[in-house]
């Protein structure tokens, strides 16, 4: 390929490894991407005068020759909006190329209800106006807690919030006239690992959420892996007990039947622990206390520990991967799940499990939606998504308006 078109095609490869590495020197591009040095010197100018990446005063770590000047990307050169829809209120983030969140709003909402979706293009609106002080919007990224056939389409199947076939990709794109891509949830988070989190050094790994659903995304050889219809990851509904409760999805028995919030609030009244009105932190606020009924709390939740570290044995004997992270609001908690898990995942698992990394990242609201609009930025360093392609505004990053829209 020769040309324009080839030219940008080199470029998204050098801003696809610095957003995934961080800075590096010229001659380690080269390296990492196969290129020659001239190549990558010329690319590299060429971003450099359109502001998409800049030279820091920092050196790479000697190799025995002349040490070469680290680049990296500029976080004002370009943002993306991201959207995580949870069934009872919607997180919106503001974020810059290089991962740093600007803005952030989280609002109540009632995604079952008819006017979820103008809600949320209401919410969405203000950030998209032109404005003369910010970097400029290269789409928006849609997290949700369901099954989305391809991200570039954005037809969302989700039981949790009572949606079937939704177009919400094409109803957003049309409303803000914007790429818009939609993704599950827990695979916009997988995203936002791989680029910015702990995932940037590893190509293999899982992302496992646990809360109000369990969920799961696999990443392997550095993308996120979504099966043939979209629906790879639904961990939480593996069959657990074919006798088990019933689940959201009409099954029974599935593991997010039995260690889901709702379900261990259903286990805890049962035992005497709580009211049936109680919430997740009023269980952990048992198992933190003392005596008794704290000792039962706890076996509560060490009992749901031992579920998943089962399950988790199971995915690494398929997947091998090279660490597990676990995030959700259910990591509030994990002191009291860890030893059922570890317990499990050893007892079950390859011996290389024994040493494998359980990796818990402190739970945040907005780490989903940063997720979600890691969907645009990822898509927009590595050559887009199906028809969705971002990428095509990175000639212009250095020079152009926040707000500006696609043809």
């Amino acid at each position: 390929m020769n040309g324009l078109a080839g030219e940008d095609l080199t470029s998204t490869a050098v801003l696809a490894l610095l957003g995934r590495t961080g800075p590096m020197s010229r001659a380690a591009l080269a390296r990492e991407l196969g290129m020659s040095p001239a190549t990558v010197t010329q690319v590299t100018r060429r971003l450099l005068t359109q502001g998409v990446i800049e030279e820091l005063d920092e050196q790479e770590p000697s190799r025995g020759g002349r040490r070469g000047r680290l680049i990296g990307l500029v976080g004002n050169a370009g943002r993306a909006l991201g959207v995580k829809v949870a069934a009872d209120h919607v997180v919106l983030v503001d974020m810059r190329l290089d991962g740093h969140v600007a803005d952030t709003v989280t609002v109540p909402l009632d995604a079952t209800a008819l006017e979820a979706v103008p809600a949320v293009v209401e919410l969405l609106r203000p950030f998209t106006e032109p404005a003369d002080d910010v970097p400029p919007l290269l789409g928006i990224g849609v997290g949700v807690p369901g099954t989305v056939d391809r991200p570039d389409s954005g037809i969302v199947d989700a039981a949790m919030l009572d949606w079937r076939q939704v177009p919400l990709g094409p109803m957003l794109g049309a409303a803000l006239r914007l790429p818009v891509l939609v993704e599950n949830d827990v695979n916009a988070l997988g995203s936002g690992e791989r680029l910015y989190g702990r995932g940037r050094s590893l190509n293999d790994f899982l992302v496992v959420t646990v809360g109000r659903g369990i969920g799961l995304a696999v990443v392997a050889g550095g993308r996120v892996y979504r099966g043939a219809h979209g629906g790879a990851g639904e961990l939480g509904h593996v069959p657990v007990r074919p006798d088990g409760p019933l689940c959201a999805c009409g099954n029974k028995g599935c593991l997010e039947a039995l260690i889901s919030d709702d379900a261990l609030l259903r286990t805890a009244c049962a035992a005497g622990l709580v009211s049936a009105d109680a919430t997740p932190a009023d269980l952990a606020d048992i198992a933190n206390g003392a005596g008794d009924r704290a000792e039962r709390a706890r076996a509560v939740l060490r009992d749901a520990g031992e579920l998943l570290g089962r399950q988790l044995a199971g995915l690494t004997a398929v997947l091998d991967p090279e660490e597990i992270v676990v995030m959700g609001e259910g990591t509030r908690s994990w002191s009291w799940w860890e030893p059922g898990v570890r317990a499990a995942f050893e007892r079950h698992g390859p011996r290389r499990a024994r040493e494998l990394a359980i990796t818990v990242e402190p739970y945040t609201d907005t780490i989903w939606a940063q997720g979600a609009a890691a969907l645009v930025l990822a898509a927009c360093l590595d050559g887009g998504v199906g028809d969705v392609r971002p990428h095509r505004l990175v000639p212009a990053l250095g020079g152009e308006k926040a707000g500006r829209r696609l043809p």
